[in-house]
Parts: structure tokens; C-alpha cells; sequence
């Protein structure tokens, strides 16, 4: 073997295979993603703040790494009493008032621990978009990377969102990801999205799903890389 093709070998071919391997051999990645493009849902209202990862889904519920399931949990210190197990009748997600894709929270959403878990649980409930006025840094990531889209607004339009759902729960709220845009009733604000999520978010992929949909983008750069070595060699 020549010295190029064994430099070769081991820079692109060793790392690709140990990264299928990775895949194959762990579900959680290998969850598909739904494509958000645009989301149009009445909406559950849950104003407070502070709202930190360990009230999202108890730690004693983080036994298990499928994310399927951790709905069942999700706010489970709130849902139900915990001493008798019965569901919390003045807990919002109890309420036959109010359903829909959309969590609108207080300020400052999914502080506290860095847990994934957390998203699993809001996407296995059946959220597709949280809004607040501020989202923790680590929970915005994780949410991102599984398909939960966190929308931040201002706290004068959280405010308005949020007495206008209790006032009337059959008002719907519009988000177009492509725009990056949040309308409900006459009021629309735009929202920040990092570029490379938007494109995830609105395709439906996940970080090998990008990854496989830019082969032909690498195996162009392989072949030119080719070129430069021979040259080198």
C-alpha cells in the first residue's frame, strides 16, 4: 500500500466507518425527524418561570435511553399528585380547555440540568414548538437536535399569547420557519434560528441525515483531494 493511500485510508475512511457503526448500533439516532415548515395549532398556556429540567421530567424517570415513552412523565411532579398518583385537576395539561403543538412557558425555559430527556419528553407528548421569552442555552440545543422548535419572543407578545389563549383557548398560533416568523391574532414578530437548524428543521434531518444529503458534496471534495495528493506523493 502506498503511504498516500494508507493517510487516505485512515482520514476518511476509518472515521466514516466508525461513525456507521455509531449509528447503526444506537436507536436514538436513528429516530427520523419531522419536517417543520409551517406550524399552525391552538396552544397550552403555562406562564411560569424558571421552569428547570428536573420539574420537565423527574430525574427518577431517566432510565432508559430510547426517547420514546417519556411523554407519559413529562411534568409528572404537576400532573399528579404525588401521593395517590391521581391527575392535578388545576394542572394546565389536565385541562380539557386547552391542546394543541404549542407550549407557551414563562421566562427563562429549561434552566437547571443539561438533560436531553427533557425534549425527548415535550416531543413524546406532542409538542412541536415551545414559546417563551428566554430558553436556557443547553435546553435550546438539545431541543434543536431533536426536532423541538424554541421560539423566543418578546415578553410584551409572551404576555399577549398568553392572555389571549386563556381569554379564548381556540386561538391558533402561526409559525413559518422558513420566515422565521410568529403570528397570533394581529401581532407577528420574527425569532432568531441558527442557519444550519433551520435547514434541519424544515427538511426533517438530523445530523446524519444532513450529513447523507451532502455525499455528493463530499465525494466531489474527495476526488479533488485525490488529485492534491498524488500530486504531494
Amino acid at each position: 500500500m502506498k503511504i498516500h493511500d494508507f493517510i487516505r485510508l485512515n482520514f476518511y475512511t476509518v472515521p466514516f466507518i466508525i461513525f456507521c457503526v455509531f449509528a447503526v448500533l444506537n436507536p436514538i439516532i436513528l429516530q427520523y425527524m419531522q419536517k417543520l415548515v409551517i406550524i399552525k395549532s391552538t396552544a397550552v398556556p403555562l406562564p411560569a418561570e424558571n421552569i428547570d429540567t428536573d420539574q420537565i421530567i423527574p430525574a427518577r424517570f431517566l432510565k432508559s435511553i430510547d426517547r420514546n415513552g417519556f411523554g407519559e412523565n413529562l411534568f409528572r411532579d404537576w400532573r399528579y399528585n404525588i401521593h395517590t398518583g391521581e391527575p392535578n385537576a388545576d394542572f394546565v395539561l389536565n385541562s380539557p380547555r386547552f391542546s394543541g403543538k404549542i407550549l407557551v412557558a414563562g421566562n427563562n425555559f429549561g434552566c437547571g440540568s443539561s438533560r436531553e430527556h427533557a425534549a425527548w419528553a415535550l416531543t413524546d407528548y406532542g409538542f412541536k414548538v415551545i414559546i417563551s421569552s428566554y430558553f436556557a442555552d443547553i435546553f435550546k440545543g438539545n431541543a434543536l437536535n431533536n426536532g423541538l422548535l424554541p421560539v423566543k419572543v418578546s415578553e410584551e407578545f409572551l404576555k399577549e399569547i398568553l392572555e389571549g389563549i386563556n381569554e379564548n383557548p381556540d386561538h391558533e398560533i402561526a409559525i413559518d420557519v422558513e420566515l422565521q416568523s410568529v403570528s397570533f391574532k394581529d401581532t407577528t414578530e420574527t425569532f432568531e434560528l441558527d442557519s444550519y437548524k433551520k435547514i434541519c428543521l424544515l427538511n426533517g434531518y438530523d445530523d446524519i441525515d444532513f450529513l447523507i444529503s451532502k455525499k455528493q458534496v463530499i465525494q466531489q471534495f474527495e476526488l479533488k483531494t485525490q488529485k492534491y495528493e498524488q500530486q504531494l506523493f
